[in-house]
């Protein structure tokens, strides 16, 4: 019995180390233009009967964390971190002056485009590159919404810097002066668990996931505004101190366990 609790202690300090890998990360973007924080999802299983049935696998590699979710047997009490998902709630709105910061009021990502193909992100803290094309801050071209079929390189939106500054309507529509330039392309995600995060606040489809983008009827963009991140500090620091309790209350499970084993093999024994 020690041997088999041990592993459900196991399970519970893995996956509390998890947890507060998701937190630390979430705290470390907490001042990340349009970043969206990440919550940790768990399974547990109280006995086999509670788990879907698996052909019997006996583990022929060394001890590792994938190895120990393969464990077989009656018994097999232990949390699963099934992994995690993206709170996309609004964040708020900072206002900045500069007419190149837009934030989106509500749902919808921006089109970029990047060496790994189209993306969709929410940071808005543009600027226009030498060649007169308006980028983020990693230099990925913002694509417009007009002729939405054409390649990515044909969509880029590039501005006149000699006539004037950018006004951009809550529509998304770009001027210069009265002149028209393109209409920024906002678009939003059927079904967003499909989305994976890839880094600087941009996100991808997932490989096998099927691309459902609708356009925004009625889009609120907010020139000279960014939108700010939708993590909550207070609320970061007491998951992390619970999550750290937990974490701990495991370690001591597994040193109270790792006591039992220790008696029975090395004093019972010698009864």
């Amino acid at each position: 019995m020690a041997a088999k609790g041990i592993y459900s202690a196991l399970s519970g300090a893995i996956a509390q180390s998890q947890r507060l890998d998701t937190i630390a990360n979430n705290m470390a973007n907490a001042n990340t233009s349009g970043f969206k924080k990440d919550m940790q999802t768990f399974k547990q299983y109280l006995t086999s009967q509670e788990k879907e049935q698996q052909l019997l696998k006996v583990p022929r590699v060394p001890a590792s964390v994938e190895s120990f979710y393969d464990m077989q047997g009656l018994d097999q009490a232990y949390v699963d971190a099934s992994g995690s998902y993206t709170d996309f709630s609004q964040g708020g709105l900072k206002a900045t002056g500069n007419p190149l910061d837009i934030a989106i009021e509500g749902s919808g990502f921006f089109e970029v485009a990047t060496p790994s193909g189209l993306s969709l992100g929410r940071k808005g803290n543009f600027s226009i590159d030498g060649n007169g094309i308006l980028v983020t801050t990693e230099g990925y071209p913002v694509l417009s919404a007009d002729n939405p079929t054409a390649d990515p390189s044909e969509r880029v939106i590039k501005v006149d810097p000699n006539l004037g500054k950018l006004a951009i309507s809550e529509d998304g529509s770009i001027f210069q002066g009265e002149n028209y330039i393109a209409q920024l392309s906002l678009v939003d995600v059927v079904d967003k668990s499909t989305l994976k995060k890839m880094g600087n606040s941009l996100y991808q489809f997932n490989q096998n996931a099927k691309p459902e983008l609708v356009s925004i009827q009625n889009p609120q963009l907010k020139q000279g505004f960014l939108e700010t991140s939708n993590v909550n500090i207070v609320q970061e620091m007491t998951d992390m101190i619970a999550a750290t309790r937990a974490f701990e209350t495991n370690q001591k499970a597994i040193s109270a366990y790792d006591s039992i084993a220790d008696k029975l093999v090395n004093q019972v024994a010698k009864v």
